[in-house]
């Protein structure tokens, strides 16, 4: 009778301990997120300074709006980390028609917002928001979904990796249309990846990365200010009036900084020289005030966050989660791309691309994004450790009941 009561007694135990919700949290991944931002915020003060004040006479105008739309991607990250990945899953074919929706309407006038010939904005409680960036992670969470569901398919035939590239196509000339050169390459580049972690073969995989950067490299040349800038991006000095001048700038801002900087709030470049240096150029400021020192710290947050990406995709497709796996592959491919084109631009490695760097530059639809998306990467972490340790709770019961039942022969 003892050992029928001790039973029982483990048995309500082991039921109120499942019962519990523990919620996991990855502490790494916050820590990286919130160094990346602090640093952004100290950065995007400093760059913007004098252009706040010229424009607005308020000298803290970027960083106050800044931090509001920090806060408004905080509360988006944790709205959307209530949010389980297998109903994410489950809608992927409504997000990605969502996803083609806005690409649609933004491009309608009076709905779509355009600045400095560009319509890719919609105009929403009182900001611009950039409805590329959203619909690329609609995108990108369909074709994870489409990894899963046509696994097979996707490793052993061309029709299985035709059909994605296809959507990517669709997608692309919608961004194009905008246009938006940047955000396409990035799409295309991010979900070739992801299919081809996935599983697609890499001859096929091949084959379309190189249709596809030729018909990058044939829309930068037949487009006459894509061309000016492709021109001066090879010698930027040479058109140093013209369009090589912002490139010039920012090559000067990086010179300047050298080992330690200039000092913070010190830089010359952001004054009246540098465009846009608080946005697409925020990288050059943050080199001439911080240095070599400053650059490799920005370096290293990001590699090590991107890192991070994939070590949780790595947990999940351990726990058997094989679409929050590719979820966070695709954050992982997304955020090392965005983040080496941008740097790349500013050091005149790569033509002049309209990119944000990812959670530091003024970017406001950007940065709630991904912060949206930084709550989904821990998501995938949360339910890849319970996934784990529930793996691990039912092996010890089925021990438990095993040595109880041995027990009970005895």
């Amino acid at each position: 009778m003892n050992s029928a009561v001790m039973k029982g007694a483990s048995a309500v135990s082991r039921a109120g301990s499942r019962g519990a919700v523990q919620v996991h949290i990855d502490r790494v991944t916050v820590g990286l997120v919130l160094a990346i931002l602090l640093l952004g915020l100290v950065m995007v003060t400093s760059a913007s300074i004098s252009i706040a004040g010229r424009e607005t006479g308020d000298v803290f105008y970027y960083l106050e709006r800044q931090l509001v739309l920090a806060m408004i991607g905080v509360a988006a990250a944790a709205f959307v980390f209530l949010i389980p990945t297998r109903l994410i899953e489950k809608v992927s074919t409504h997000l990605l028609i969502a996803a083609g929706v806005l690409l649609l309407l933004v491009a309608i006038p009076g709905i779509g917002h355009e600045v400095n010939g560009s319509r890719r904005w919609m105009r929403i409680l009182g900001f611009n928001f950039q409805v590329s960036e959203l619909a690329r992670v609609f995108v990108l969470i369909y074709l994870a979904s489409y990894a899963v569901r046509r696994s097979e398919e996707l490793r052993t035939t061309f029709k299985g990796l035709l059909r994605p590239v296809g959507m990517l196509c669709l997608a692309g000339a919608l961004l194009l249309a905008e246009p938006d050169l940047g955000a396409a390459t990035v799409l295309f580049a991010t979900g070739f990846g992801l299919l081809f972690i996935a599983g697609a073969r890499l001859r096929y995989a091949i084959g379309f990365m190189v249709i596809a950067c030729g018909g990058f490299a044939a829309l930068a040349v037949l487009e006459p200010y894509r061309f000016a800038r492709v021109m001066a991006f090879l010698d930027p000095w040479k058109y140093y009036k013209d369009a090589g001048f912002q490139l010039a700038q920012s090559l000067i801002a990086i010179g300047r900084g050298e080992w330690f900087g200039v000092g913070l709030g010190g830089s010359v470049q952001k004054l009246f020289y540098l465009p846009e240096a608080h946005t697409d150029f925020l990288f050059a400021v943050l080199a001439e005030e911080l240095g070599l020192v400053g650059v490799l710290l920005t370096l290293s947050l990001f590699m090590a966050l991107t890192w991070r990406a994939f070590h949780i995709a790595r947990l999940a497709q351990s726990a058997g989660l094989q679409f929050a796996s590719y979820v966070a592959v695709g954050f992982g491919l997304w955020l090392g791309l965005q983040s080496f084109i941008n740097i790349g631009v500013n050091m005149g490695v790569l033509p002049t691309k309209g990119l944000t760097l990812p959670l530091m530059s003024y970017g406001r639809s950007s940065l709630v994004v991904t912060l949206a998306w930084v709550g989904l990467l821990l998501r995938v972490y949360h339910e890849a450790k319970a996934e784990a340790r529930g793996s691990a709770t039912a092996r010890r019961s089925r021990r438990d009941d095993e040595d109880e039942d041995e027990d009970d022969d005895e």
